[in-house]
């Protein structure tokens, strides 16, 4: 199996069974693995192969935050074991326990919920990023886990950072909204933890359209928490998936709430000021346009596993377009 040793893994684990495993199909940056021996379930992280940008895909990251979450409660996987070591099946990674649940991505799954549940979906996932905001980092345990203040002065030079060890090609008005953004950066209250990748198809849902799970925690930090209401709203209109140049976007299936209607369920549930989301909105397409971007340059250089990789390079373009769009009130 492509990025993974399943025979180097047992050995590593001791066990006396015969490993299966699979990957999930849908990730677009660490590699995620259903593995069995069995009996028993986990699920397995490791970063992306070939080029891996600074600061990102830290396995060690990822297993304290939701070990943090998992134990207060938090809809996070728990985790099981965390290796450093890059002899094992050539990066590092962690096991987690196996969640059981739905990720809705695909256009016919989302259609044929109807109206009421689309609805109660999708109020699930602002409610449950109320929840994670609502976690005293201190608390649990991630005071150290990063530095709010100043956090999205230090995002608008990250990222710009993140697209320069990117580039595989030029991107019409990239530039432009970068420059645009560090102009007038917001200061940002008080901080919480943040996913940073907050959408849809990150949760497992269960049958009663509760999120059982919230997945892929690479990004997160502590941080501005407007920083994950943008980022969702810009992924409601955004395709989950591209099939035969056709995309999906989420905030055209019947029953999907409105953004005025997302953004006033969160700030009821939690409180928060988001009279204007225009700069963190802005913010979250050039954030999101980088990380397809980076994306677009492993696939270019064969570095990517697994289908669809092909169409998301076709997505950088309307994001940077959606971000100036933001800036200018829309």
């Amino acid at each position: 199996m492509k990025g993974l040793d399943l025979e180097r893994l047992r050995d590593y684990l001791g066990s006396d069974r015969e490993l299966t495993g699979r990957m999930f199909a849908g990730g677009r940056s660490n590699l995620t693995y259903a593995i069995t021996d069995g009996e028993r379930r986990w699920v397995l992280r490791r970063p992306p192969l070939g080029h891996v940008l600074p600061t990102a895909h830290d396995m060690v990251r990822e297993h304290r935050v939701l070990e943090a979450l998992s134990k207060a409660g938090f809809p996070a996987p728990r985790p099981m074991l965390l290796c450093t070591d890059t002899e094992v099946i050539g990066a590092p990674f962690y096991l987690m326990e196996h969640v059981d649940g739905t990720i809705y991505r695909d256009e016919n799954d989302l259609q044929a919920l109807g109206g009421p549940a689309m609805h109660a979906l999708v109020l699930s996932l602002v409610d449950t990023l109320v929840q994670l905001h609502g976690l005293e980092p201190a608390a649990i345990g991630l005071a150290d886990f990063g530095r709010p203040e100043g956090f999205n002065a230090r995002q608008v030079h990250r990222w710009k950072k993140q697209l320069d060890a990117s580039r595989s090609r030029e991107v019409p008005g990239i530039e432009e909204l970068h420059a645009r953004l560090a102009v007038d950066i917001p200061a940002g209250g008080p901080g919480a933890v943040v996913h940073g990748d907050y959408r849809l198809d990150n949760v497992l849902i269960g049958p009663d359209m509760r999120i059982n799970a919230v997945l892929d925690w690479e990004m997160s930090t502590l941080g501005d928490p407007l920083s994950d209401v943008a980022l969702m709203l810009v992924y409601a209109g955004l395709p989950l998936e591209v099939k035969n140049g056709r995309g999906v976007v989420p905030l055209a299936v019947p029953g999907h709430p409105s953004i005025l209607e997302i953004s006033s369920r969160y700030a009821e549930r939690s409180g928060r000021d988001v009279s204007d989301l225009h700069w963190y909105v802005g913010f979250a397409a050039f954030k999101l346009a980088v990380i397809l971007e980076g994306v677009h340059y492993r696939y270019v250089q064969g570095q990517t596993v697994g289908a669809g990789f092909d169409t998301i390079g076709s997505l950088v373009g309307p994001l940077v377009m959606r971000g100036h769009e933001a800036l200018e009130g829309n």
